[in-house]
This record gives C-alpha cells, structure tokens and sequence, in this order.
C-alpha cells in the first residue's frame, strides 16, 4: 500500500478512534432508538424525547442514548434496544411514551426485562447466552449433522438447560475463507460476541467446557476481526426475522449513527477506500467488482464491473459518476433506507467507483421527497469533507473527487438513465434513444457513470472481503446478496437481504413468515409496478435477474409483494398499468397510448363491460407496448397484464363472461343483499351507510335500495348476524 495513503488513513482512524473512546460506551448501559423516516411516523422522535427526559431525571451518568438508522422490522417499530454490559441485548417493540417508562424504570434501572413487549415476543425467559450457528450452504462441518444440532445435543447431555445457554441458527457470518468452505462452521456466543470456528466435535466440547462452564474465551478457536454481519447477529441475531437473512449492504442498519463518521469508521469504515488508493491501480477495482458478479441493483442487472470498464475505457477524460437515488416503485424503500441509516457507506462506494473510471466530480440523484434521507446524505458529504475524503488529493493519493446532491421532482421515469441525466442538466426527464449509451455519450455530452444506491453500497463489501467470497453467496450469474421491500398480505414485513438464488418462498414463508390469517398465498408481484405476478405455485423459483425475467416478470430495484386469495388479479393489474399510464412521460407513442388504451381496456373489464375482444385486444397491445417502447420502463409496463392473462385468465373470464369477481373486489360486479330471514332489524346497517340506501324499522328486516347503493361494502363489514350477502 502507498505509504502516505496508509499513513493518512491511520490518522483518521485513530482521530475517529479516540472521539469514540471519550464516549466510552462499551462499558455504559446503552439505550438505543431507531431513527429513519418509517421509525420516525411511528412515534421514534417522541420515544427518544421520552427517553431524555428519564435520562435526566435520574441523574445517572453510566447510561446513554444512542440513535441508529432502520433495521427494516417496518411492522413492529418504533424498535428500541436495551444493552447492558455482559447482559443479553433486549429489543423492545412498537414502543410508544407510556412504555418508555416501564421499560426505563424496570429494565434500565431495575434490571428486569420486559418479556411481553420483547421483538417478535413474548418470550419466558432470557438466556445467560445463546449460540446462534452458521446454517449456510457454504459451512460444511458435518454433513450428517449440523453443527448448531449437535452442539445443542452436547449441551443437554452436560446438563446445560435451554434456559441457560440456547441454541438459534443463522445465516453467514462472511468469515470463511477460500480454504475453509466446506471443511468449517462457525459459531457465535452472545453476549460474549466470540466468534469461533469449529471443525470437529472436539471443538464442540472445548468450547462447552471453557466458555459456557468456565467462562473463559478458547483463544485458538476464535476468529479475529471485524466480519461482514457480525456486528448485526450480535444484536439482532435472536430475531427469526433477522437470522435467516445475509446481512451485507444492511449490515450497518439499526446498528451505528447514521450521522457518526466516528462510528463508521470503528466498522471498518473508509478502509476499503484506503485499499483501494493504497494500491494505485483502477483496473483492479474494475477487476474485483467483476470477478464478484455484481450487477446492477437497480433493475436492468447490467454487470457493474463492465460498465464501470467502459467508462475508464472512454477516449473523453472528463468523466462523471451518479448515484441514482430516484427511487420511486409502490411499495419500494430499499435506497431511502440505505441513505438513511448508512450514507457513508454508499458514499466510500461512489468514491471508489469514481476512482476506477477517473471521474473528478460525482452526483447523488435524489427525489426530494426523501427529506431525511436527503438531510443524511448532505452531513455525510460534510464530514468526509472534513476529514479529507472528498474535494483535492484524498488520503495524499494525488486522486480528487467531489459530490453534489440534486433533487428530482418525483417522475418515475427519471429513474432510466437518460431521464435522470437530462433532469439533472435542468432539461424535462425524458429518456433519449441508446445507443450512445452514457458510458459513451452521457451527462453534458461527457462520458457517466450510473449506477443505483445498493450497487454502490456492495462495493466496501467486495473490497474489504474478497471478490471470490462475495461471488461464492450468489448464483453463477450473480453474486452477491439483494435487498427486497417485503410488504403486502404478509405477517413480517419488512426490508429483507438474501443471497441470489434465494427462493421466493423462502423470502415470503420463512422470513416473511406466510400469509396473514392464515390465508393462501396466490402470488408474489416483484419489480415494482413494471413487475409480473408470479403465481404460487413458482414458489420454489429461485429470486434472480434471469430466473425472474422467465417467469414474466423483472428483480426491478427489489419491490415484492405478496397477494392472497382475497386479491384480484384483474384489478392488481388495472392498478399497475394506472400507476405506468400516469408516469409515462409521452415521448413514445406506444407508451403514451398503449398504456392508456390498455387501462382503459382493464376499466371496462373491472367495470362489468369486458368483452372476450378486450383480451384478444388487452394482449395484443401489452406485447406491442413491450416490443416497441422507447425506454426500458415502457417496456416492462405491460407485465402485471401479461402474466395476470397468462396465469390468471380464468379470473378475467369471469369477469368478462359471468360478470363477477371472484374475489370480490371489483365494486361493479358485488352485489349487496339483506337476508330477510337473518336480519332481526338491529338498524347497524342502516346507521353506518353512508349514502342512506338502507332502509326498515328496527327489529323488522331492512331491504337495500339497489339503485342507490355505491357497494362500499360497509353494511356487510358490521352486520354481526351474517344477514348481508356478497356476491
């Protein structure tokens, strides 16, 4: 490594090292709150506030609050954690003023954990430690055994009871290395935060013996260093929700300060920077991001290593590197997460990417309503001015490289790359005909870089770990982990990171952890409003860029959303195509008609007036629309059609033949009537009608006046007797 990069990057570090000393935490009680936009609706700023208030009031100065960014647990914010030194870390959930109290007085001064409010609880009991093991593929201690079983099967045979040290799988820790994949597995001992790897039985009963009996840590078993995730496992790692998930571009969520560069650094922050500048040669961190297989998250799935050697490759010297950021799928809060609970790592990505292609000046595209994430990112380009790594000769590598934010409007359309660069020149965002493509011919006719805020935040990842171990968690075509926005009729919703090739019903059953009530599963919507439906019966489909593209529909930036037997295909779809129609920009006709005549087609269909020639029709134009579309959006707007028809035709047929919804949510074709037998006259119907169409006297049978009714469906909602009937 260049001496001086090396030596500058020792300053920061220990300048960032001793700001944190001074804070001396790790031997303080620590209350930790979530801070991000959905943590922050959810009532976070009014807990921290809570929080403060105690804090002072007991005059204690052995406890600290701390503020972190979001763990993507949407469901059960806002999420605070309780650590105390040598203690099991406690998450509380959907925290509100009244519990602050109980928890601060009981837990924090008391020392007694709240069970029934603990994440995902309740539970009986806490465990003086808990041993989560690496259930991945690539640890192979034993194949007749796992070695969380037999670990816990030891345990027991000593006498050791689950209440006193509990056994949890997990995901990978990222700490095998290429000798040890196969031949290894690893543990991980909480509170302690030891991490071992073990490679026999022996090992097994040391561990039992010296640490859980003993107390004291196996210093040749244990794995030094900072590994990807472990940090997270280590507070999180108790969770179901957590555990199954490869935490790798969410390793930092709801663990460090977004607005701390002290904390980032702690974290191996900056270091795969210093890596990289140390060496002196951009075409190895080309090579590196290749040989990892990373492609572009954003949704095309370009390979980033390629992109990023054609933009070195460019004969124009004047080059730039953009963040898009314009994130903008119903449902989708990936990139907003990453730039609110993690910008500095996202903006050490940027930094090592402009390096590689030799871009000086760089842009975060941003939509401007993300205000936090906006604010975020704003600080953490000041205090890497502050700290020299931005601006002239970074780290005394003779490299300068300089960010500016821009905001967007909020068009979905800027989220394609030619949009996105003629929005930022102040032009209206319209896509333009490719070739040339940026990498040629992009922002102010210089040669741009584009790529989305998860790519470049895997890229520390591949640096600090290896391109071979980030490449090894994906499939052949794709390395590396996605994060997918899990939200719809789902009981955990949330933010999700897995390895590619991960199964859709891994995401949605074991994590996500089914359907809500108990209900079937009839499909998963990936890729954002440009996405398909893939039915339920392609679960087992594994989740990648080619996988999805054969089941008719798209990764997109990792939008995911379960639907029961309660949804409407037909309507899922009228939903999707009224979302594409109202952001097409009108540069291409066959988007800005198509799209139009195909939701006019699905409004009739919905509306009861669909005739079998609407779907020769409705189909027809989605693969014109798809054939011949301007940009890549325009494209993809006909796939919630063209696989609902496909894959759900029998529900457009009832609604074109029998003139139903089978699932009873399109308003035009349910059918609202009292049965007078089951009616005793209770009036609830009467008084909660909006429209006052029902009529009858109480304790006599009310009738529905059918020419009035707007079939909100509210009377059916309240009758307690089962007397009205939808159909």
């Amino acid at each position: 490594m260049n001496a001086d990069v090396a030596k500058q990057f020792e300053v920061l570090q220990a300048r960032a090292e001793k700001v944190r000393a001074e804070q001396d935490r790790d031997h303080k009680i620590v209350i930790q709150v979530g801070s991000a936009t959905c943590e922050n609706a959810a009532g976070a700023r009014d807990v921290l506030d809570e929080f403060r208030k105690h804090l002072a009031a007991s005059g204690r100065d052995d406890i600290v609050l701390h503020q972190t960014g979001c763990t993507g647990r949407c469901s059960r914010e806002p999420i605070v954690g309780v650590f105390v030194p040598g203690r099991m870390p406690i998450k509380y959930q959907q925290v509100d003023r009244a519990a602050v109290h109980e928890i601060f007085t009981s837990h924090v001064l008391g020392g007694r954990p709240l069970l029934d409010r603990v994440l995902d609880g309740p539970v009986e009991k806490v465990s003086r430690h808990e041993i989560l093991y690496c259930a991945s593929q690539r640890c192979g201690w034993d194949e007749r055994t796992a070695c969380g079983v037999a670990m816990e099967k030891k345990l027991r045979e000593r006498g050791i009871s689950p209440d006193e040290v509990s056994v949890s799988r997990t995901t990978c820790f990222g700490a095998c290395g290429t000798k040890e994949v196969g031949k290894v597995s690893h543990l991980l001992v909480r509170p302690d935060k030891v991490l071992y790897r073990v490679a026999d039985e022996a090992d097994l009963d040391e561990i039992i013996q010296r640490h859980v009996i003993e107390g004291k840590v196996v210093d040749r078993l244990k794995v030094p260093g900072k590994t990807v995730g472990r940090k997270f496992f280590e507070i999180y790692g108790d969770v179901a929700f957590f555990n199954r998930q490869s935490r790798v571009v969410l390793r930092h969520n709801g663990v460090i300060d977004p607005t701390s560069i002290e904390e980032y650094f702690h974290y191996r922050g900056f270091q795969a920077l210093a890596t990289v500048l140390g060496r002196g040669d951009p075409q190895w961190v080309i090579s590196e991001v290749t040989a990892a297989k990373l492609r572009g998250r954003g949704g095309g799935g370009y390979p980033t290593g390629r992109k990023w050697a054609m933009g070195a490759a460019a004969k124009d010297k004047t080059r730039y590197l953009i963040c898009n950021a314009d994130e903008g799928d119903p449902g989708a809060f990936m990139d907003r997460s990453m730039l609110e609970s993690d910008p500095l790592n996202v903006l050490e990505g940027m930094i090592i990417g402009a390096y590689a292609i030799g871009a000086h000046q760089g842009y975060v595209y941003v939509r401007a309503e993300y205000p936090l994430a906006i604010e975020r990112i704003d600080n953490a380009i000041r205090l890497c001015r502050e700290y020299g790594l931005l601006g002239k000769n970074i780290l005394g590598s003779g490299f300068d490289f300089d960010l500016e934010i821009r905001l967007g409007a909020g068009a979905f359309v800027c989220g394609e790359e030619t949009s996105l660069i003629h929005s930022i020149e102040g032009e209206r965002g319209q896509p333009a005909i490719r070739p040339p493509y940026p990498t040629e011919r992009g922002l102010w006719g210089k040669p741009t870089v584009i790529n989305n805020v998860e790519s470049f935040a895997n890229v520390t990842a591949i640096v600090n770990y290896g391109a071979e171990w980030f490449a090894r968690l994906g499939t052949e075509e794709s390395g590396g982990t996605k994060v997918f926005a899990l939200a719809g009729r789902v009981r955990h919703t949330g933010l999700v990171e897995v390895p590619m090739g991960t199964t859709l019903a891994e995401v949605v059953s074991e994590i996500g952890g089914g359907a809500v009530g108990g209900k079937g599963i009839k499909a998963v919507q990936t890729g954002g409003p440009a996405g398909g439906c893939i039915p339920a019966a392609w679960l087992e489909t594994p989740v990648d860029f080619d996988t999805l593209a054969k089941a008719g529909s798209i990764m997109g930036s990792g939008g995911m959303i379960v639907l029961d037997e309660t949804d409407c295909m037909v309507d899922i779809a009228q939903y999707f195509m009224a979302f594409s129609q109202d952001e097409s920009c009108g540069k291409c006709t066959p988007c800005r008609e198509g799209t139009k005549r195909m939701l006019e087609i699905l409004n009739r269909v919905t509306g009861g007036r669909g005739t079998m020639e609407d779907l020769d029709r409705l189909r027809r134009l989605a693969l014109l629309v798809k054939k011949s579309s301007l940009c890549g959006l325009g494209r993809a707007a006909p796939n919630p059609v063209l696989s609902t028809l496909e894959h759900y035709r029998d529900e457009y047929l009832a609604h074109v033949v029998d003139r139903r919804c089978p699932s009873k949510k399109c308003k035009a074709l349910v059918h609202y009537e009292i049965n007078a037998e089951k009616c005793i006259g209770c009036t609830a119907c009467a008084r909660n009608c909006p429209v006052e169409c029902i009529s009858g006297t109480r304790k006599s049978p009310h009738v529905i006046d059918q020419a009035r009714c707007i079939k909100c469906g509210r009377c059916f909602e309240v009758c307690r007797f089962d007397a009205v009937t939808r159909t």
